[in-house]
């Protein structure tokens, strides 16, 4: 056994390989990213294989494929990352697999990194799919390994929903030494049950519907849930809590913060919900309080589970609004909850009494980023017309502050073209311009390209191309060539690519070159039909810094342009006139914008 230091996501990668993981695939998303990445630095040194793919369907796939030839996989996503996969998923619990199947799906209460606050336990319900609710890394871990041993007991897929303080909370972990590389596939056998016909379809749901009551015995047995603060056989108590996930940890540390001793359910299993233990729990308390993020997914099962059992116990959360539907819970916010239930704590929390606000920091592109010099180049070529701006997911979504102001929708990743193609129908005079990352491009955006080339859409496709993932911590893609464990494969042309899609109008350009862009966007838009611009430039991030540039304030007319237009952070007004500061890349862009050329390269 050796000691490690792990984030969450580390220990649920180490966890899949303790327990015998032979393929691994995902999707980059945060707060997931780190368990493909974790495993992607173990699998040539442990012997399994593992897949940046291109995005959360195709995972799935993959894995459902090698589950299917017996073997054990494991496939990592964000929550929105889920409804990607959704397709092959609700059918996947129908037909079942055969080798151990994880879903890891990180969920981001807050949100701090995504478009929307979905609850992934929902969606296991939905599905019909057990999920394990982790409240430390190393309880994630463990989860991780007893995840594909329930997987396999059942047939079916299981979901491991860590969430963002989970993911990224770090805890010494005892790991076990893994020596013996995963043991071989038992191998595909063909039968009738992997083809889903309508006919198959009805028996499974049947045999689905079973297995909900397999699961939870299961799941029953498990060392996830478990009863604190409550000794005695009979020991009756007023009031009592059931935590889920990692809100027991809040639970916990606001109870020792206010001298408390109550009653503590834990559940790490939401669904299916372990019945033996809440009915247990209810009969020994009058009063029961609820604490989870986000839908009130546990709460809603407790009080169905006391209602058919005729059992009068006061159960409070969600439903009365005592806990909040919306955001991440905190020790200090589960302290005021719990006070207003006990009515005995100051609703306030003292920790925060009085405390000052935090500053907002707007998020901004970084000094020198190329995106920053696309959005420029295409507001340049849209001046004086009224152009719609269609956003991605993506670092580039940030294109939306000021005094950019160049993303006018955002939905979903690779809906930019799709959205741009559907304005076009409804104001077919006014130009439409969707900007896409290369790596979304790759991961939804092909498809909208080819429906706007075969429905003959007027909007113009702005690749934004930096050679990598980069909001989510810089992952390869197929544009790159680059695998997941660093090996060199065949790069995919994006400008072959989208002229195979059927476009005929495809420029690349680097943005950097101000003068070469802002012509490209303009012939791009003026033309009659689908036009991509290629916008090719690595991301800053991956790249040495290229040269330092200063203000000459002899010839400088402190007309504001370098601050106004491109709105990068390395240029200021720290002492009233426009400076530029270290933190400059070197791009060049306030060169080629300023009029009196006043700006030059220089040396610090």
């Amino acid at each position: 056994m050796n000691l490690k230091l792990l984030m969450g996501n580390e220990a649920i990668a180490y966890g899949a390989v303790e327990a015998g993981v032979q393929v691994a695939t995902g999707y980059p998303g945060t707060p997931s990213s780190e368990v493909l990445s974790t495993l992607a630095r173990l699998a040539l040194e442990k012997g399994f294989y593992v897949e940046w793919s291109i995005n959360e369907k195709a995972a799935l796939e993959v894995a459902a494929g090698a589950s299917y030839a017996g073997a054990r996989a494991i496939v990592t996503m964000k929550q929105v990352g889920l409804n990607v996969a959704a397709d092959p998923l609700m059918t996947l619990a129908y037909i079942g697999i055969k080798g151990g199947l994880v879903l890891v799906v990180a969920d981001d209460p807050g949100p701090h990194s995504s478009q929307n606050e979905q609850d992934t336990r929902i969606f296991a319900r939905f599905a019909g799919l057990p999920v394990l609710d982790p409240a430390t890394p190393a309880e994630a871990r463990e989860m991780a390994k007893y995840a594909f041993e329930l997987s396999e007991k059942l047939s079916l897929p299981v979901i491991l929903r860590p969430t963002t303080r989970t993911c990224h909370a770090c805890q010494d972990i005892e790991l076990a030494e893994v020596t013996e590389r995963p043991r071989p596939a038992s191998g595909f056998e063909k039968s009738p049950n992997w083809v889903i016909l309508p006919g198959l379809a009805l028996r499974r749901h049947a045999w689905l519907n079973q297995q909900q009551e397999v699961a939870r015995e299961l799941l029953e047995e498990s060392g996830f849930n478990r009863l604190i603060n409550l000794e005695g056989e009979h020991e009756q108590a007023e009031a009592g809590v059931i935590a889920c996930g990692v809100s027991y940890n809040y639970v916990r540390e606001a109870l020792n913060l206010s001298w408390l001793k109550i009653p503590v359910l834990k559940i790490g299993t939401p669904y299916p919900l372990p019945v033996r233990p809440v009915l247990d729990f209810l009969t020994r308390v009058k009063r029961v309080l609820v604490v989870e993020e986000q839908e009130p997914a546990v709460e809603d099962q407790v009080i169905a589970l006391a209602w058919r059992n005729k059992m009068i116990t006061g159960i409070s959360g969600k439903n009365d609004r005592l806990v909040p539907r919306e955001g991440e819970l905190d020790t200090d916010k589960v302290k005021t909850i719990l006070g207003k239930f006990l009515e005995t704590a100051s609703a306030v929390p003292e920790a925060t009494a009085g405390a000052p606000e935090l500053p907002l920091r707007p998020p901004v592109l970084c000094a020198g980023c190329p995106h920053r010099a696309s959005f420029y180049a295409f507001k340049e070529a849209a001046r004086g017309t009224d152009a719609i701006f269609s956003g991605d997911i993506g670092c580039y979504t940030l294109g939306v502050m000021a005094p950019l102001n160049a993303v006018d929708t955002c939905l979903c990743m690779g809906a930019g073209i799709s959205i741009a193609a559907g304005l076009h129908r409804a104001e077919p005079n006014r130009r439409q311009v969707a900007f896409v990352g290369d790596s979304t491009f790759f991961h939804s955006g092909i498809t909208g390209l080819i429906n706007a080339v075969y429905n003959r859409a007027n909007v113009t496709l702005v690749v934004l191309d930096n050679r990598t993932t980069a909001m989510t911590g810089h992952q390869p893609h197929p544009g790159v060539g680059r695998t997941a464990t660093g090996e060199q494969g065949i790069p995919v042309d994006i400008a072959r690519l989208v002229e195979a899609c059927g476009v005929e109008f495809v420029r690349e350009v680097d943005p950097y070159d101000l003068e070469a862009s802002i012509n490209a966007a303009r012939a791009a838009m003026e033309y009659p039909g689908p036009a991509v611009v290629i916008m090719k430039r690595e991301c800053i991030a991956l790249s040495k810094k290229q040269k330092s540039y200063l203000i000459d304030h002899q010839l400088c007319t402190e007309c504001g342009l370098c601050l106004e237009d491109p709105g990068c952070p390395a240029i200021g007004r720290p002492e009233g006139r426009p400076e530029i500061t270290q933190n400059c890349y070197g791009c060049g862009i306030c060169a080629q914008i300023c009029p009196s050329n006043a700006i030059r390269e220089g040396a610090r």
